[in-house]
């Protein structure tokens, strides 16, 4: 039965979907108040299970693009994503059917929310990264041939343009990256026309069920006074996902971060509060590696997050600070992020790491 995402769930899914961004996506802080605002207003949103799309409905994957630091700066109007999209339906020469995330992290969890709401359609209950990624082609959906084009963006001005590379998704983003940062950092995007058939077949199921789900953990642990780490690891183990541990605890003591191409790129190092042991993570949007001595702790595409160490509230890559006292907290990603066709897509050497992925229940065993 498709269920409706409630106001009272909002802040719960941001939880969730910070933590599954990564540190990347955009903190969701901003799209939770634009969602919220559509949900007093009387708008609804229905969420629907990958089953419960019929095999011959149109959805679209519903996005912000660009470097997380540049939505604080230019806060959307909500206006720029539902252009998008209707500029991408003028193309198609057909309405679509439902949204679905691109990915289920961050910001990027609200966007599809506020299009479901404002374009009256339902939402798919998954995704196509199962966590926050950089680049467009970096999805599932592509990685079992899914073509990303045409994808439609909209800047804050309303300006629109559409990109059609056919089946090269790589190309795609290349072009989209390069219209986002003139149209000064960060656009909307609508972008990877599937059938349901398609969803079903290509997409990451229940993921904003899972993040809603993580995000009530957290905030269930905390008010009976639980570890929020414990509940946040057997929720996980209930899930697709299959594990979470945490892998140091300690102070922010560095951190060097810049915004280039449309990304912002950079380095962050966690020690333990005695000096003696040291994690520096890389990140590009989102955490990429953990190393500690020239050691792996964990690759992506497996997840790697920074947690408030008393809290367990989500620190986004741009909102990472000198003296922070956090937990780096990492999880495993589902078996359709784990073959060869997707290591080849967002595995360790998409990202010019040299490290090969090895499984961080492996690397980080509990």
């Amino acid at each position: 039965m498709p269920t409706d995402i409630t106001l009272d769930d909002l802040p719960d899914l941001a939880r969730g979907a910070a933590l599954l961004g990564t540190g990347g996506g955009g903190d969701p802080y901003i799209g939770l108040l634009l969602v919220s605002e559509e949900l007093r207003r009387g708008r609804t949103i229905r969420l629907l299970t990958t089953d419960e799309v019929d095999d011959d409905d149109l959805v679209v994957a519903s996005a912000f693009m660009g470097a997380p630091t540049v939505v604080v700066e230019k806060i959307p109007s909500g206006d720029e994503p539902v252009t998008a999209l209707r500029t991408l339906e003028r193309r198609l020469g057909r309405a679509v059917d439902a949204i679905i995330p691109m990915e289920c992290g961050g910001l990027n969890s609200m966007i599809p929310l506020l299009v479901a709401a404002r374009a009256g359609i339902p939402i798919v209950d998954g995704d196509g990264m199962g966590r926050a990624f950089p680049e467009l082609q970096m999805e599932t959906f592509g990685v079992y041939g899914v073509s990303g084009s045409p994808i439609a963006i909209c800047d804050s001005n309303g300006h629109t343009t559409v990109i059609d590379t056919g089946v090269d998704n790589k190309q795609m983003e290349w072009l989209a990256r390069g219209v986002t940062i003139r149209m000064g950092g960060v656009s909307y995007i609508a972008e990877y026309p599937m059938t349901g058939a398609e969803v079903k077949r290509t997409a990451i199921p229940g993921t904003m069920s899972l993040a809603l789900a993580l995000g009530r953990c957290i905030r269930e642990a905390r008010e009976h006074h639980r570890d929020p780490f414990d509940a946040l690891s057997q929720a996980l183990e209930r899930s697709i996902y299959g594990s979470g541990r945490v892998l140091l605890e300690g102070k922010v003591i560095d951190v060097e971060r810049s915004s280039s191409d449309g990304f912002v790129r950079g380095t962050a190092t966690v020690s333990t509060f005695d000096g003696d042991t040291a994690v520096t993570l890389t990140f590009q949007n989102e955490h990429l590696v953990a190393h500690h001595d020239g050691r792996v702790l964990a690759i992506v595409p497996d997840l790697i997050s920074v947690l408030d160490a008393q809290t367990a509230n989500p620190i986004t890559t741009e909102s990472l600070r000198y003296g922070q006292r956090v937990k780096i907290f990492a999880m495993s990603t589902p078996p359709i992020m784990r073959t060869p066709e997707a290591l080849e897509v967002f595995g360790p050497q998409a990202f010019g790491l040299h490290d090969p992925w090895t499984p961080v229940e492996v690397l980080a065993p509990v």
